[in-house]
C-alpha cells in the first residue's frame, strides 16, 4: 500500500488534464493517498438545513408565577415571619396584623351566625307547628321571612371576611377562638416560592389608610422567561410553540426554551417586537437580569443540495469543491445558497450522488497552490 509521505501529491500532466480547462484545477491522487491524507469522501447530497437567527434577550420572571401578598382593612403589623430570600409555601403565614376593623367584621359575622342559627331552628319548629294545625299560617310565614333575612346576613357577613382576605377555614373557625384573637389577621403566601421583596417593618400601619398596601413579592422561578426584541424582518420567521436554544455567554448556561407568545406591535421606540418563551429553570441556573443569545430556527424551506461546511475552500476568491474523477480530484467552483451550523446549500456547480472530499480539504487545496507555483 502507498504511503503518503513516500508517494507525494503530484499535479496532473498536460496529457491527463486535457479535458479540463486548466490544467493546475486538477490534482491526481491515488486511492492510498487519499486514505495516508485522511481525506474523507462522500456523495453530494439533499437534505433539509436546519437554519436559524441570533437574537438577544433578557431573562426575567415568569408573570405567572409572581404572588403579592396585601392587606385590606387598616392595621398594625404585629409579626414578620419571613425574611427577603426565605422559601415559602403556599399558604404559609408570612405576617399577622392586627386590626380593629377587622375585629367588628369578624364580631358581625359571628353575631348573625348566632341569629340565624336561631332563626333557623325557630322557622323549623313553626312548620311543625303549622302542619299540624295548631300554629297559624301567617305566623309561620313570618318565622320563615325571618329565617331567610337571618340567613342572608349570614352570608353577607362571611362575604366581608372572604373580601377582607380569610380563607373558609379560617372562618369557620371563628366560633373557636378566644375573644382576642378577634383582632389578629394571617397574612399568608399565595404561591409557592421564595421572598423577594419585604416592604414594611414590624409595628407599620397598614391599610387602606397606612402607608403600604402590599407588603410582601413572593417569586417562583422554578419556570422563567426571557423577553426576545426581534426585528420586524425576521418576526416573520417567528412561531408560537417553536423550541429554541438559549445561551448565556461561553461560560453561562444554556438550554432550550419555548416561545410562548409573539406581539403583533412593534415599538415605536426601539421598532423591534416583543417575543416571550419559557424556560424550564428547576436547578436555578438561570437569574431574571441575565442576558441571553436565543437561536430562533427558521421555517424549513424543503431539501436542497448541500455540503459539509468543511468541504468548502474558498481559491482565489470563490467558493470552491474538490469533486473526484476518477484517480483525480477537480478543484470546481460552486454558488453557494442558504447555510446553517453544519450544511452549506450548494446552488450551482455540482450535481447530487457526484462525489467529493469533505475533509481535510486545505491539503487539497494546499496541493493545488503548490502545483500553480510550480507553473
Amino acid at each position: 500500500m502507498m504511503n503518503w509521505r513516500s508517494a507525494p501529491l503530484a499535479p496532473a500532466t498536460a496529457s491527463q488534464t486535457a479535458s479540463s480547462e486548466h490544467a493546475d484545477e486538477r490534482i491526481k491522487l491515488s486511492d492510498e493517498q487519499v486514505a495516508a491524507a485522511q481525506i474523507k469522501l462522500a456523495p453530494v447530497e439533499t437534505t433539509q438545513l436546519a437554519e436559524h437567527f441570533l437574537a438577544t434577550g433578557t431573562i426575567v420572571p415568569d408573570a405567572d408565577r409572581i404572588g403579592r401578598v396585601a392587606v385590606r382593612v387598616l392595621g398594625t403589623v404585629t409579626e414578620l415571619r419571613k425574611r427577603v430570600g426565605d422559601p415559602v409555601e403556599k399558604d404559609a403565614v408570612v405576617a399577622v396584623l392586627e386590626s380593629r376593623e377587622l375585629s367588628e367584621v369578624k364580631s358581625e359575622f359571628l353575631a348573625a351566625r348566632l341569629t340565624n342559627d336561631l332563626q333557623q331552628t325557630l322557622a323549623a319548629r313553626y312548620k311543625m307547628l303549622w302542619e299540624s294545625r295548631s300554629y297559624p299560617e301567617n305566623e309561620y310565614l313570618k318565622s320563615r321571612l325571618t329565617a331567610q333575612d337571618a340567613r342572608i346576613r349570614l352570608d353577607s357577613a362571611r362575604q366581608k371576611l372572604l373580601a377582607l382576605g380569610l380563607n373558609e377555614a379560617e372562618i369557620e373557625e371563628l366560633p373557636n377562638l378566644p375573644i382576642e384573637e378577634l383582632r389578629k389577621q394571617s397574612l399568608r403566601s399565595p404561591i409557592k416560592g421564595r421572598i423577594a421583596e419585604r416592604r414594611v417593618d414590624l409595628g407599620a400601619l397598614v391599610g387602606r389608610e397606612g402607608q403600604e398596601s402590599e407588603l410582601f413579592v413572593i417569586v417562583n422561578l422554578d419556570t422563567v422567561w426571557i423577553d426576545l426584541a426581534i426585528s420586524p424582518t425576521d418576526l416573520s420567521k417567528v412561531a408560537e410553540n417553536a423550541s429554541i436554544n438559549v445561551t448565556a455567554g461561553p461560560d453561562g448556561p444554556n438550554g432550550v426554551a419555548k416561545i410562548i407568545f409573539v406581539s403583533p406591535l412593534i415599538d415605536k421606540d426601539t421598532r423591534s417586537a416583543k417575543v416571550t418563551a419559557s424556560l424550564d429553570n428547576a436547578e436555578s441556573k438561570w437569574r431574571p437580569g441575565m442576558f441571553v443569545t436565543a437561536e430562533i430556527p427558521v421555517p424549513g424551506r424543503g431539501a436542497v443540495l448541500a455540503v459539509p461546511k468543511a468541504a468548502v475552500q474558498t481559491i482565489e476568491g470563490a467558493p470552491t469543491l474538490f469533486v473526484r474523477e476518477g484517480q483525480e480530484f477537480v478543484a470546481r467552483k460552486v454558488q453557494l445558497g442558504h447555510e446553517d451550523d453544519n450544511q452549506q446549500e450548494i446552488v450551482a456547480g455540482v450535481n447530487a450522488g457526484e462525489v467529493i472530499a469533505v475533509s481535510n480539504t486545505f491539503t487539497l487545496k494546499a496541493e493545488l497552490g503548490k502545483s500553480e507555483a510550480e507553473h
